[in-house]
């Protein structure tokens, strides 16, 4: 199977929808109607800096999707990328999607004079891990969060 990455379009909802609800069940969080029109608002408002990648499968079928954004890196004065998601369907894996995907969004930083990626995943999802460990360098960091 051999895959297309390409940005996401505004005529991509109902194929990335079906995508981003086997991403929310992968990480067993709900997804409501909200919060997809909420994210599907920001990856195509042009003033947003959440913006998205999909791949399409030769049927032209949506295999994978990542969402990212341009964030300042204070400590060298740059922008940076931040890649918030990236979720390859089940049938998909393995086939080199992921690294299709990672590949686009490594292009699209290069290509926007973007100095860094970054990137968090679950400590458990070992798969994702060993495409991230090919494509990039695991860091010391440690990440916390804080509800507000």
């Amino acid at each position: 199977m051999s895959v297309q990455v390409r940005p996401l379009g505004d005529k991509d909802f109902f194929s990335w929808l079906g995508l981003l609800e086997g991403y929310s069940e992968f990480y067993e969080n709900e997804l409501t109607d909200e919060k997809a029109l909420q994210v599907w608002s920001w990856i195509i408002d042009k003033n947003h800096p959440l913006t998205g990648a999909v791949a399409v499968d030769d049927e032209g079928t949506f295999v994978g999707f990542a969402h990212y954004r341009a964030v300042p890196q204070t400590l060298s004065a740059t922008m940076g990328l931040y890649l918030d998601d990236l979720f390859v369907a089940a049938d998909a894996r393995g086939a080199g999607t992921g690294r299709a995907i990672m590949d686009f969004v490594k292009q699209y930083a290069a290509n926007n004079h973007l100095t860094r990626i970054r990137l968090i995943t679950a400590a458990d999802n070992a798969t994702a891990q060993i495409l991230y460990d090919q494509v990039g360098t695991r860091t010391e960091w440690v990440t916390y969060e804080i509800e507000v």
